[in-house]
């Protein structure tokens, strides 16, 4: 029987994952393997019927600058129980490729672990996925979909902008992140915006939705007192991984809840809620100042890949093969600045509880500080004698001493 690998992609969609798939594919065509797309992830891996295609040169071709996934997504987390070494026996894989994020990954381990045990030999090899670009690859190296991502945030975040100075409001914006802050960060810093909050920057403090709320206000009062009565704050979602579900509940939002009796976030635009906590500390201190709330996420994930994602995920594709010949699994396939190829392995990553761990923003680097200190406007002590004319307490709207920085 003809030697074959299988593809399959989950999580949630990111600019690239085409590329990827097209690349994987003709790189083992070539060398005479049957390549099988899986639909659904894991739940159609193990799924009674599954629906798979055959993937050609000609196929690849047509998809290989697409946005979305050709391969349909899913977020499921496969039980120890539902494993089955059918399809890999049936069909003679020799390798599972699996595209998407730290989840995707991880059960792409346990995946390997249990084939070993039933004497099913098989690499798997995972392309990481995310435009939240917090998997702990090597220093320089972005997660694929990352950059094409913020390139169409910025490109919105910038219009915002603008429609901010034409109208004289504000605006509150919400960025996609989890529990890190890349991309409303480097949406932020690309778009000269006044006030960026991401959860890194709580690194001396408990972020809480008064702080945040009072971060924005600062850079209000602070454009004010310099004759500018517009602006715009970026505000990564992350911030809500270390709130309570008693402090979200207090927002005083409609939320709709799980099973379990949690908030269901995903029902809720984040820049929603920011915005009217904005707007509630505005009408309490008598300032009257217009904001309103923008989302950016899924209005990034199926983008267009930019010339940076094109050939990267390429590169990562072609990468695959590589790293297979050379006997590796269980690991990533990664690329660094220079377009190095070489694998690391998920075992170097976990933390105990064989979870892949995330890459935070640097909130320390120059990088990061420079912008946070000198490319945003927030009130610091120079400034409180000005700030009493809109509020009685400055020191309290003072970033220094709201994050705990020297």
């Amino acid at each position: 029987m003809k030697k074959s690998i299988a593809i399959l992609a989950g999580g949630g969609p990111a600019p690239g994952i085409n590329t990827v798939i097209a690349s994987v594919a003709k790189v083992f065509l070539k060398d005479g393997y049957r390549v099988i797309g899986i639909h659904d992830g894991y739940k159609g891996l193990f799924a009674r019927k599954q629906d798979l295609v055959e993937m050609d040169f000609e196929r690849c071709d047509k998809i290989m600058n697409q946005g979305g996934s050709f391969l349909r997504m899913s977020r499921h987390k496969p039980k120890n129980e539902e494993f089955n070494p059918d399809f890999f026996v049936n069909n003679n894989v020799k390798l599972l490729v699996t595209i998407g994020g730290d989840d995707t990954a991880s059960t792409a381990n346990r995946i390997s672990k249990y084939l070993a045990d039933n004497n099913v030999s098989i690499q798997n090899i995972h392309v990481p996925k995310t435009i939240d670009n917090d998997l702990p690859l090597p220093e320089g190296s972005p997660t694929f979909g990352y950059e094409s991502a913020k390139e169409t945030g910025v490109r919105i975040a910038a219009t915002i902008y603008e429609d901010a100075r034409t109208s004289g409001n504000w605006f509150v914006v919400s960025a996609m992140g989890r529990e890190a802050g890349h991309l409303a960060f480097g949406i932020g810093a690309a778009c000269h915006y006044p006030m960026i909050v991401i959860p890194e920057m709580f690194d001396k403090s408990r972020p809480s939705f008064d702080k945040i709320t009072n971060l924005v206000i600062s850079s209000i009062i602070k454009r004010k007192i310099l004759g500018i009565n517009y602006g715009a704050a970026i505000i990564s979602e992350g911030v809500f991984h270390f709130m309570t579900n008693t402090e979200i509940e207090a927002t005083g939002i409609n939320f709709t809840y799980d099973d379990h009796g949690h908030p269901e976030l995903g029902n809720v635009s984040k820049a929603h809620i920011f915005n009217m906590l904005v707007q509630r500390k505005l009408k309490e201190l008598n300032i009257g100042v217009k904001s309103r709330p923008v989302e950016l996420g899924y209005e990034l994930r199926c983008v267009v890949p930019t010339a940076f994602d094109l050939f990267y995920c390429s590169l990562l594709g072609i990468g695959v093969k590589k790293i297979f010949d050379e006997g590796a699994t269980g690991c990533m396939v990664t690329a660094d600045p220079k377009g190095d190829v070489s694998p690391l392995y998920l075992k170097d990553v976990e933390d105990e509880n064989g979870k892949v761990k995330p890459r935070l923003v640097d909130i320390n680097c120059q990088r990061s500080q420079l912008v946070l200190r000198n490319n945003m406007h927030f009130i610091h002590e120079g400034d409180y004698e000005a700030a009493k004319q809109y509020v009685d307490n400055p020191e309290d709207f003072d970033l220094l001493k709201i994050l705990n920085w020297d």
